[in-house]
């Protein structure tokens, strides 16, 4: 006689694909190979779009995780200096936090890494702090990166990171920058603590 399935209204066409015993056994449930197929397909475009948006956005999307925002709420704010009139901001104006730097490094995980010659999308962020811009072994650079006599001192990168193609014209990286001038300057921080 074999297993008893269990009924499911026809009135409900969500349902057609769906095998509760997963033994295939209905005519009705004959499209669950078909959905299972299109929901991991969806769940990889899904995955890759949500990757791809790290890449770019607004400061909307670089909203802190709740976790963060429980963090960030119990420290202290930092002052942000304001440059007089016709002067820009410079980096050592900024008392900077390492560890929040840390986490605004979480927008640029989805590119770079701070591993010895490992490249992904963006080249390899390890000792970045005082090297030549377009030097990394293996990375293929637009010519305006190669070519453009940059090393990356903290001011460099502070100044470089809120516009990088304000900054650099013909840089292929894609990131719109980080607008922030105190989240700018705690991942310059950042980064320059990971110099080994």
């Amino acid at each position: 006689m074999g297993l008893p399935q269990r009924e499911v209204p026809l009135s409900m066409p969500d349902f057609v694909g769906y095998d509760p015993l997963g033994c295939g056994r209905n005519k009705l449930f004959r499209g669950h190979t078909t959905m299972k197929r299109n929901f991991l397909m969806g769940a990889a475009a899904l995955a890759s779009l949500a990757t791809l948006s790290a890449c770019g956005g607004n400061k909307a999307e670089q909203a802190p995780a709740p976790a963060a925002t429980e963090t960030a709420a119990a420290a202290a704010p930092a002052a942000t200096p304001e440059p007089a009139a016709g002067e820009k901001l410079e980096y050592a104006s900024f008392t900077t936090d390492v560890a929040a730097g840390e986490k605004v490094f979480a927008l640029c995980r989805s590119c770079h890494v701070l591993d010895d010659g490992v490249n992904r999308v963006g080249p390899s962020l390890y000792n970045v702090v005082g090297r030549a811009s377009g030097s990394v072994a293996g990375f293929s650079y637009s010519d305006a990166n190669k070519n453009s006599g940059v090393t990356w001192s903290e001011d460099v990168l502070f100044e470089y990171l809120k516009d990088p193609k304000g900054f650099m014209p013909g840089t292929k990286m894609a990131f719109p920058g980080i607008k922030d001038d105190q989240d700018r300057a705690n991942l310059v921080a950042y980064l320059a603590s990971t110099k080994k």
